[in-house]
């Protein structure tokens, strides 16, 4: 037998178990991805259809069990409103047996001035206490324990009793910044009767409320927006946290009008870019007659820069280190003042009847020189490779490239032989420079008090709410680097109300709150436009020396 086998037998079975052993992690693999992405359709189908705002991690930072099988899990999705959790597996019947956090109560909103407790059971915040017997809550590795997602109250499985599943929800610590959900169905049901007197609806007549709204750039920071999001979903009504990438702020801030006049506060994070968005977005409701809903404004700081936070005691930068918590609770303590805003004008030399002149916002500083030089250059490669510049440091050591590089070529020499600087209509004589800052507000250039300098001489104060602008000058990248570390005043022009450079001849870069642009000879006026209302938190001042010792 084995003699009539052909010599091409062995070959031929080598050949097919070669094949085989190719083909089956081939197709095994195939498999395997075709059923992954089935599951990630189903689920985004879920996600889609669902009324809970559901999220999915691959790992959670607390452990988690399942609202549904009650099992430990490392990945699955979570409600970015109520904080349900449950397993890939489980998601489906998760979604259909608990109900979300609602934003308008269902029926007779009108009739309605409470609510119950909204209990979700399990994945209870670390180190919470029982409201019952005040012992810690979710020590045990299991499935355990209540916790309201309205006012944040947590209870034992042994003290949850009928009374408290029926108890009217007080909405704990934040009452006063929360929107209850029958609040607003009660405004909608007015507003189909054409009704306006909302002053008696409840809390709208309660003397401390001061309802938040909070609007969150997630492209600001390293992703710390979209985590924020989720956090004050938590623990406000989820229809007062606005994701300005998906909704502009003009239309976000029209909730105001359904609110006490004079009472709203406005929670903006982002960085000075989005604060002055907002900022823009409230002066359009001025001119819409809405002056009486205009809210005051409060920053929580993320991304490069933050000088205008930082004036107003927010904070040169946030990274997580505040809980949430705190954050509201320093917008509730936060005291209202105002921020001078400017109108800058540019004027295109020999084009005053044809070329309608470029008009911009100011709220934190103009500047021509070094300084707008670094910004232009920064800008200029942040919008080629985005994904590079997700990383203060990595900004800082940008700006410290392009700072180091301008000390050497000194591109903006003889400044003062190509511009004329005017303040109040006053001609000022201008020494050896190679730029020019106007301030508005206390801090420049990512955490320096520059019209301060070192602090050892003489000098009117500078204030954001005067009217006044303070006018400096700069001999080059070199002394600006001198000036943020105390060794070097800067050269002080004046203060005024207004401001006017002509810059003669040659392209300079210049820049308004950090947006720079190169620009021709052209005639530059500064006045003063309208006054903001701000929140001030005197708790979280950065001086130069810790933000320097930060840095």
């Amino acid at each position: 037998a084995a003699g009539m086998e052909g010599p091409g037998g062995p070959d031929w079975r080598l050949a097919l178990w070669t094949l085989c052993s190719v083909l089956l992690p081939v197709l095994i693999t195939a498999w395997c991805s075709f059923q992954r992405s089935r599951r990630q359709l189903l689920i985004r189908d879920i996600f889609r259809k669902s009324k809970h705002d559901w999220h999915y991690t691959d790992l959670f930072g607390q452990p988690s069990y399942c609202c549904v099988c009650a099992q430990h899990m490392l990945r699955g999705a979570f409600c970015g409103c109520c904080g349900l959790r449950a397993s890939e597996r489980c998601l489906k019947k998760a979604d259909q047996r608990f109900a979300c956090k609602e934003i308008m109560t269902r029926g007779a909103g009108a009739a309605q001035s409470s609510i119950p407790h909204h209990w979700v059971r399990g994945n209870v915040p670390l180190c919470s206490c029982c409201v019952v017997c005040k012992q810690q809550c979710g020590t045990q590795p299991k499935l355990c324990d209540y916790r309201c997602a309205w006012c944040q109250y947590t209870v034992h499985d042994e003290c949850m009793v009928d009374c408290l599943k029926t108890e009217e929800c007080t909405f704990g610590e934040f009452r006063d910044l929360i929107i209850p959900p029958y609040y607003l169905s009660t405004i909608n049901q007015m507003r189909k009767d054409k009704k306006t007197n909302y002053e008696k609806v409840v809390p709208y007549s309660r003397k401390h409320w001061m309802p938040v709204i909070v609007l969150a750039n997630t492209r600001s920071g390293n992703n710390m927006g979209e985590t924020l999001l989720g956090e004050f979903k938590m623990l406000l009504n989820p229809v007062q946290v606005f994701d300005l990438s998906k909704i502009a702020p003009a239309k976000a801030l029209q909730l105001c009008t359904l609110l006490p006049c004079n009472a709203v506060r406005v929670l903006v994070c982002g960085g000075d870019g989005t604060v002055g968005w907002v900022l823009d977005a409230i002066d359009e409701m001025k001119i819409k007659g809405q002056e009486r809903y205009i809210p005051q404004v409060a920053i929580l700081p993320l991304g490069t820069g933050n000088d205008l936070s930082n004036t107003l005691g927010w904070g040169a930068g946030y990274a997580g280190e505040v809980p949430v918590e705190q954050i509201l609770r320093n917008v509730m303590e936060a005291d209202g003042i105002k921020l001078d805003r400017w109108k800058v004008q540019v004027t295109n030399k020999g084009y005053y009847n044809l070329r309608k002149p470029k008009v911009f916002t100011m709220n934190n500083y103009f500047s021509i020189g070094p300084d707008a030089l670094m910004a232009l250059n920064f800008h200029a490669h942040r919008e080629k490779t985005p994904s590079l510049f997700s990383s203060r440091i990595i900004n800082k050591a940008v700006y410290f490239f392009y700072g180091t590089k301008d000390c050497l070529v000194q591109e903006c020499k003889d400044l003062n032989k190509k511009v004329e600087l005017e303040l109040d209509g006053e001609r000022i004589e201008l020494p050896n420079l190679e730029g020019i800052i106007v301030l508005n507000i206390g801090y420049w250039g990512g955490g320096c008090r520059l019209w301060e300098g070192m602090g050892d001489e003489p000098y009117p104060l500078a204030r954001h709410d005067d009217g006044l602008l303070e006018v400096v000058g700069v001999h080059g990248s070199f002394h600006c680097a001198q000036i943020q570390v105390k060794l070097a005043n800067p050269v002080r022009l004046g203060q005024a109300h207004t401001v006017r450079l002509i810059l003669k001849s040659s392209k300079m870069p210049m820049q308004v709150d950090g947006e720079p642009w190169a620009q021709g000879p052209c005639t530059v006026t500064i006045t003063h436009k309208t006054h903001a209302l701000m929140l001030y938190h005197s708790g979280e001042q950065t001086d130069d020396d810790a933000s320097s010792l930060s840095e």
